[in-house]
């Protein structure tokens, strides 16, 4: 034996041995077998074994399809995931889903906002298990994934159909076929290797165990070994059908070597088997990235020869991959353009679903004409193709008018025959492109409180994010939301691992002004906080602010615990330096700015800031006095929510005051022997159109260099200690006093983008909602700038523009 051969051999012999559960079943089996061969020995019958077996398995719940009452339950049905693995999940398993939705984990910088409403395409951490003591429903049955490779013949010889299952055959049968091996043991030829492997295969589900603990078994897997490099491709590709059908486990560590035989052979094989590998590999479970990184060189190569159902299932494999080199997108690009109109509706989905696992951007131009096509079949896409169109509409951010109006027909009609995971996809899809429709949300919502308790914490979280976002009323149908809360408590084990979904979740409900304190209490306590920002591959601590200072805000008897002032100040921080960085730079802001600081008399009258930071939007602040006088603003204000009141006649909280003290005339008049002002300061001047009683009341006195430098031409001389006294910061924040007694009114300048509405809709969004009613409820009257007003006029003149300014500020209505 070479040297090789016997290194192989002795990897097999270290191979761990079956599980103590496994090997008590296989015992089991085994003496079962052994009573009934007697029983049939004594009877003369050659019969198989009777239907004694009851073999339970438990599925993952419907991704796209309702169970029906009265379906019979489908052994075998497994999502992509699990093809043949042999692993068979809970239907409550949180799966790992790496595009899971995000309501703010990274800053984004194509928004006027740093709430990036896009979805998280992170890991997460591995799962938690249901608990047994939790109440077990009854699953759904999802689409199938590979439906599209039976569309066309041409896929029989690139792929496995799962629902092609060879005929079964009597466990004695398979005994004796490795007592066969017993016998001819190094003699076995590699032809007779791939027969018995082959026909191993056709061992029923249930009596797999038996062969898998055999030791014969064992033997005839180091004798296949011994002769890889012996097998011809084609043997190769039937020894990995039959280990699919076996239920090989894809950590065996045999099935390592036969992806080095692979791999190597790579350049000698033809495409189709290529593919054909590939997808075996894909439904025993395993991830091949070397063997997949050979095949995609090799796609490269061959690329212009490819007819479309090879197109549609390399594009499968480059899906289930979940990446796609970026060299080979442009012309796979070409390539799809080429044969897109011969799209059938189960590859249209399949090829949406590939682009959108493998995260790759097509060109707007094609990702358009692939809508179009999902558009022209729309009423023959499976619910499972129409949800991976939507995803591709999601994941390229692309409005496609034509069909988001189709779903106004199709969702109501397909929507009481999904599943929960199909539902959440469909509002997700609307949210994520702020395309609100009354008629879809109402469809999804009237079918989500029966299946609620099927949800995940995923689905949860996000369809409550979805409808928060879209602003979908409370009353519409009052049950959705409670259902859904309660589906979140009802899966707070797996929030230990997926803490992201019980802030999405709670932003969602925070945009609608719903806060459950059990909840609350949860995500703000420190066991929470502390694992929430542990996390590496997700930015929680945003959503952690934001809902923090909500509660600050909208609950002011709240008595549950809160996140750190550090933390607080921290994130703040953070929020305000990207600000700097982005927003405060758009052309749209600074040219309000500028205008304003003209309008209003100079840079001291606007201060660019956040002012409810938690909110992740600037603002423009301006004050004036009961008059309709502009008040000057000088110190940055810093805004803490813990110390904001809930009050609309209160201002709101500033870290430190105001540097100096306010100066009324007849103080003025008594420091200068004057009787009256006279004319203002030049600095005060208000723009030449403003209404003639809009005269400023008040100056700031600044710091001078010289103790005894005088301020006033005819005055009295200001000494140290008084200038000092004038310049001493207030000792208790107050709205800023007028010369009449009056109270000052504090507005907002809102320098809006159409991220800020649904699409073609002047409907604000959920964060905007939020920021507007907060704003509101601190005492801030909010002037809006929308951008189908804005923007066109930032072309026409500089006195259009102030005169528009000056009528939205000086209004009672603020716009």
């Amino acid at each position: 034996m070479s040297a090789s051969r016997c290194w192989t051999v002795r990897r097999l012999l270290l191979l761990p041995p079956a599980s103590g559960r496994e090997v008590s079943k296989a015992r089991f089996l085994h003496r079962d077998h052994d009573l009934q061969k007697k029983e049939e020995e004594k009877q003369g019958g050659g019969r198989g074994m009777p239907g004694v077996w009851e073999y339970r398995v438990q599925y993952n719940p419907s991704a796209y399809h309702r169970l029906q009452p009265d379906s019979a339950v489908l052994v075998g049905t497994h999502t992509d995931e699990e093809l043949t693995s042999g692993t068979f999940v809970s239907p409550f398993r949180q799966r790992n889903n790496p595009y899971t939705v995000r309501s703010s984990r990274h800053l984004s910088s194509a928004k006027n906002t740093l709430l990036d409403l896009a979805f998280n395409r992170g890991g997460g951490s591995k799962v938690a298990e249901q608990p047994t003591d939790s109440v077990r429903l009854p699953p759904d049955v999802r689409g199938d994934p590979r439906a599209f490779q039976r569309c066309r013949p041409e896929y029989r010889t690139m792929s496995h159909d799962l629902s092609l299952s060879p005929p079964s055959i009597a466990i004695g049968k398979a005994f004796e076929m490795l007592h066969d091996v017993t016998e001819l043991k190094g003699s076995l030829r590699s032809a007779d290797i791939v027969r018995f492997l082959s026909e191993l295969g056709h061992v029923a589900p249930e009596q797999q165990p038996l062969v898998h603990s055999d030791t014969r078994f064992s033997m005839l897997l180091r004798y296949s070994v011994e002769s890889l490099r012996l097998f011809s491709h084609a043997q190769l590709l039937e020894i990995l059908r039959a280990f699919v059908w076996l239920n090989i486990p894809a950590t065996h560590s045999i099935l390592s070597l036969y992806e080095a035989e692979f791999s190597c052979r790579v350049e000698d094989m033809e495409f189709r088997e290529l593919l054909l590998a590939a997808d075996l590999w894909r439904c025993l479970g395993r991830q091949v990235p070397r063997y997949l990184e050979l095949v995609y060189t090799c796609a490269a190569r061959v690329l212009d020869q490819l007819e479309l159902p090879e197109l549609v299932q390399l594009l499968y494999v480059i899906g289930e991959g979940r990446r796609c080199p970026p060299a080979l997108l442009p012309p796979l690009e070409l390539l799809l353009l080429k044969h897109l109109n011969r799209l059938l509706p189960e590859e249209v989905g399949t090829v949406s679903l590939a682009f959108f696992k493998s995260q790759s951007s097509l060109s707007a131009g094609t990702a358009r004409r692939l809508a179009d096509q999902a558009h022209h079949l729309v009423e023959e896409l499976s619910d499972y193709a129409l949800v991976n169109v939507l995803k591709l509409l999601r994941f390229n951010h692309l409005d496609h008018r034509g069909l988001l109006w189709a779903l106004r027909c199709e969702v109501p009609r397909r929507a009481p025959r999904m599943g929960i995971q199909g539902l959440m996809h469909v509002t997700l899809t609307c949210s994520s492109l702020h395309y609100r429709d009354d008629d879809i949300l109402l469809a999804v919502a009237q079918c989500l409180p029966p299946l609620a308790p099927l949800c995940r914490s995923k689905d949860a979280g996000k369809l409550l994010w979805a409808f928060g976002m879209l602003g979908f009323p409370p009353s519409e149908v009052p049950q959705l939301y409670p259902c859904l809360t309660q589906a979140m408590r009802l899966k707070e084990f797996e929030l230990q691992h997926f803490p992201q979904h019980l802030l999405t979740g709670l932003l969602g409900l925070a945009f609608l002004g719903l806060y459950p304190q059990d909840l609350l209490n949860l995500a703000l306590s420190e066991d929470f906080v502390r694992l929430a920002t542990g996390f590496q591959h997700l930015d929680l601590k945003k959503d952690l602010f934001t809902l923090d200072a909500s509660v600050g805000l909208e609950i002011p008897n709240w008595k549950g615990p809160r996140i750190s002032p550090a933390l607080t100040e921290q994130i703040r921080q953070q929020l305000w330096t990207f600000a700097q960085q982005d927003v405060c730079l758009k052309a749209e802001v600074l040219e309000a700015e500028e205008l304003l600081q003209e309008l209003l008399g100079g840079e001291a009258f606007v201060q660019k800031h956040m002012i409810l930071p938690h909110t992740r939007s600037i603002d423009l602040e301006l004050r004036l006095d009961s008059e309709g006088c502009p008040i000057p603003l000088h110190s940055e204000p810093k805004c803490n929510a813990k110390s904001v009141k809930r009050a609309s006649s209160s201002p709101p909280f500033w870290e430190g005051g105001h540097t100096g003290v306010m100066i009324t005339e007849d103080l003025l008049a008594q420091l200068t022997s004057l009787r009256s002002l006279g004319q203002p300061h030049n600095e005060m001047q208000p723009y030449n159109e403003m209404p003639p009683h809009s005269k400023p009341c008040r100056v700031h006195l600044k710091k001078e260099q010289e103790d005894d430098e005088r301020m006033f031409t005819s005055g009295v001389t200001l000494t140290s200690g008084f200038l000092e006294a004038l310049k001493s910061p207030a000792q208790h924040p107050v709205y800023p006093q007028v010369s009449t007694g009056g109270t000052a009114q504090f507005i907002a300048v809102q320098v809006s983008t159409r991220n800020h509405f649904c699409y073609q809709s002047q409907q604000l969004l959920g964060l905007q909602l939020l920021k507007r009613r907060q704003l509101a409820l601190v005492g801030y009257r909010v002037v809006d700038l929308p951008p189908w007003e804005w923007i066109p006029l930032l072309r026409q003149s500089r006195t259009e523009k102030l005169a528009y300014l000056q009528g939205k500020i000086f209004s009672m209505q603020g716009g």
